[in-house]
């Protein structure tokens, strides 16, 4: 387990576990979202986003946490990973968890992402394009998507590994061991 690919439906904890993980197995942390989003919520190009990816992943050779998955970004993540981890919670604790941290970030106006000086606001919240939305649209999308992976046969090399409850996930981390020269 040395390069590792956190999965899962906003709101699941994807960027805590990845940190956790990042730091216990003394790997690093690549936040996929940070390598998206640019200034003023425009994203960048598959080309740019793609090469990002690559760099940053070259860069961490040693190991790397990733959290996040878009489609796009399936063949270079998935073609790199020995481990995925998927989060798969119901959509009641992933709403609650959305819910906690975006009014959370509406309250702080903290920046979100290193990279970019996008934060979340009130009026986001509240629109059509809200993350809220995302969610409903993409939860019952992803919970496929993610089985499919699972069973495609380009990416049997990949350990997969299927958390269902935040018990699991923190029994999980907590026997996880550290890094070690065997591993």
């Amino acid at each position: 387990m040395k390069f590792i690919n956190i999965i899962g439906t906003t709101g699941s904890g994807k960027s805590t576990l990845a940190k956790q993980l990042a730091e216990k197995r003394q790997l690093n942390y690549i936040e996929l979202d940070d390598l998206l989003w640019l200034d003023d919520w425009q994203e960048s190009s598959n080309d740019a986003l793609f090469y990002k990816l690559k760099i940053t992943m070259e860069n961490a050779a040693t190991g790397w946490v990733l959290d996040g998955l878009y489609t796009r970004t399936v063949p270079i993540i998935l073609g790199r990973a020995d481990t995925v981890i998927w989060l798969d919670y119901p959509f009641h604790i992933n709403l609650y968890r959305l819910t906690k941290r975006t009014l959370g970030r509406v309250i702080s106006q903290k920046k979100l992402w290193k990279n970019s000086n996008n934060k979340e606001s009130l009026k986001m919240m509240l629109s059509k394009e809200s993350i809220f939305v995302w969610l409903m649209k993409s939860y019952p999308k992803n919970r496929k998507k993610y089985f499919n992976l699972m069973q495609n046969p380009a990416y049997q090399h990949i350990q997969f590994i299927h958390l269902t409850s935040p018990k699991q996930t923190r029994h999980f981390l907590d026997n996880l061991r550290g890094k070690s020269v065997s591993n």
